[in-house]
């Protein structure tokens, strides 16, 4: 059986969005197959408690409040997500 962390049970749907799918929406990357190439790579990870995390698949779900360090070429953004658009 696949294992859901709890805190994931207690989002509703709405309020979550594939990493990749955010990206993209919010113009991090101009498509999202690029978008899902640099989760991918390694060159987006989720910061927790200040501390940059191991890699994440593009699947992985994204809610508000939620940190990202994204880098992209030279640039690298330390980003918390305020909302989520899919468009």
């Amino acid at each position: 059986p696949r294992r859901v962390p709890i805190d994931l049970l207690d989002t509703p749907v709405a309020a979550r969005l594939r990493v990749d799918k955010w990206l993209w929406a919010a113009r991090f990357f101009k498509t999202r197959g690029l978008a899902q190439e640099a989760v991918e790579g390694g060159r987006v990870r989720f910061v927790v408690a200040g501390v940059v995390g191991d890699r994440i698949k593009a699947s992985r779900e994204v809610r508000p409040d939620d940190m990202l360090q994204i880098q992209v070429g030279d640039l690298i953004w330390l980003v918390t997500i305020r909302g989520l658009s899919d468009k």
